[in-house]
């Protein structure tokens, strides 16, 4: 998650590795830190395998002082396109990993951005399917505490669903791309279940 980050942030412009920092907190809407302690090391890396490259230079803030500048080379950019791309996996770490993604969902295609946006959706409800189970099956316990927990990742879960539907159906309209027969009969149900819930 932090390669992806780091090069997205890089396609827009050069940095320093504390300007990095603060992007990835403002630019990504404060879903994640980075710290130091990860961020210099990734650097280095991302630089050893050919991904960004380092220069010397002064920067206009701080006094003139000469920093470490990093800026994506054009093997970088296709190793961001790669892990911008990688079909979404499923359980906590890939909620973090998928709102990165769509933090730099504008230099993918139409087409690319409706289908991870999909297989993400399918993931989620394959999990929101689990969770109605656990419920269901915890109900006959006394344990309220748990079952507030389940209820609270249904709640989360039904709304991250419900967020991806809305972001499908306004990429479909925006470009005019035409949902299959049964992802149109699945948004107007959806859509009636709103509106009876309003």
């Amino acid at each position: 998650m932090i390669d992806l980050a780091i090069l997205g942030l890089l396609k827009d412009r050069p940095m320093h590795g504390y300007q990095l920092s603060r992007e990835v907190a403002e630019q990504l809407g404060g879903l994640w830190r980075v710290s130091y302690g990860s961020l210099y090391p990734t650097l280095r890396r991302l630089e050893g395998e050919g991904f960004v490259e380092a220069t010397t230079g002064t920067t206009t803030t701080g006094g003139g002082r000469r920093k470490t500048v990093y800026k994506i080379t054009d093997a970088g950019e296709a190793e961001f396109l790669r892990l911008l791309e990688e079909t979404p996996g499923d359980g906590q770490a890939e909620d973090a990993r998928f709102r990165v993604r769509v933090a730099f969902f504008r230099y993918l295609p139409p087409e690319t951005r409706i289908r991870l946006m999909e297989r993400r959706r399918a993931g989620l409800e394959t999990r929101l399917a689990g969770v109605n189970a656990a419920i269901t099956a915890a109900s006959a316990d006394d344990d309220r505490y748990t079952l507030a927990l389940m209820e609270h990742g249904r709640a989360a879960t039904a709304s991250d669903i419900t967020w991806l539907n809305e972001l499908i159906q306004a990429e479909r309209v925006r470009t005019g791309i035409t949902a299959p027969r049964g992802e149109r009969r699945r948004a107007h149900a959806t859509l009636k279940r709103k509106e009876r819930t309003a």
